[in-house]
C-alpha cells in the first residue's frame, strides 16, 4: 500500500523496476476494475509487483485464517479471498470512508460471509484479538510496524507467515535515494522493523526488492 505519495506510474500502479514487466497480477475483471479506480483516485492499494507476489505466495501456501492490517477499499483482501477459497479474513481499517467502501466491495464480490471487518486503531484491535493466524499482511501505518511486531508474533501460528509491505521506502533503506528530512522519523521506524525481524531468532526473514519492498517472515 502506498502512503501519501503519488504512484510513479499511476496507470499501472507501480514504480518502474527491472522486473516490473514480468510481474503482472492475474486478478478477476471486477478486482481489476477496482484497482484501476483506486489508482485513478490515488487510493492506497498494492502495486502490481506486490500483488503478484502476494497471489503467488498464497497460491502455494493457502492459509485458512488471515489477518490484514490496512484494508483501504478491500482490494488486497478481496484478492486474498479469491485465491484462498476457504479462508476467513479479519481486516482492520481506521478510515471510516474506506471501511464503508470496502464493505460494499466485499459484498459485490461475494466475499461478505468470509470477511470480518473491524474499524479502528490497528494497535487496539490486535490487542483484543484472540484468534491465531497462519498469515498476516501488514500494510497499515508504517511508523507503527515496530510497535505492532511483538503482538503480531504472538498472534502468528508456528509456521505462519508475516508479510510486511513498503519496507524499503522508495529506496531509502537501501541507500538508492536520499531520505527526505521530513521523512527521517518514518525511515527510522521502518529500519527498526527491518532490523528487528531480520535479527529475531523466532523468525526466518527475507527482504524482497519488489514494489517498495517486502519483509517476509516465517515464525519458527
Amino acid at each position: 500500500m502506498k502512503f501519501g505519495y503519488a504512484h510513479m506510474n499511476t496507470a499501472a500502479g507501480e514504480r518502474s523496476t527491472p522486473t516490473a514487466q514480468f510481474n503482472r497480477p492475474a486478478v478477476s475483471g471486477k478486482i481489476s476494475a477496482l484497482r484501476q479506480s483506486a489508482f485513478e483516485r490515488q487510493i492506497p492499494t498494492a502495486d502490481d509487483e506486490t500483488l503478484n507476489f502476494l497471489i503467488t505466495l498464497l497460491s502455494a501456501y493457502q492459509p485458512e485464517n488471515i489477518l490484514e492490517l490496512g484494508t483501504a477499499i478491500g482490494i488486497s483482501g478481496a484478492t486474498m479471498l479469491d485465491i484462498c477459497k476457504t479462508a476467513h479474513l479479519i481486516t482492520v481499517e481506521r478510515d471510516s470512508a474506506f471501511f464503508a467502501e470496502a464493505a460494499e466491495n466485499f459484498s459485490a464480490l461475494g466475499f461478505s460471509e468470509r470477511v470480518t471487518q473491524l474499524c479502528g486503531d490497528a494497535g487496539e484491535v490486535i490487542d483484543a484479538l484472540e484468534t491465531e493466524f497462519d498469515f498476516i499482511f501488514l500494510d497499515c501505518a508504517k511508523v507503527q510496524y515496530i510497535k505492532y511486531l511483538p503482538r503480531l508474533k504472538n498472534l502468528l501460528k508456528s509456521g505462519g507467515v508475516l508479510l510486511a509491505d513498503d519496507v524499503l521506502l522508495f529506496g531509502w533503506l537501501t541507500g538508492e535515494t536520499p531520505v527526505p528530512d521530513k521523512r527521517k522519523m518514518l525511515y527510522t521506524h521502518i529500519k527498526e522493523y527491518v532490523d528487528a525481524v531480520t535479527a529475531d531468532k523466532d523468525l526466518t526473514t527475507t527482504i524482497i526488492n519488489l514494489g517498495d519492498g517486502l519483509a517476509l517472515s516465517v515464525k519458527k
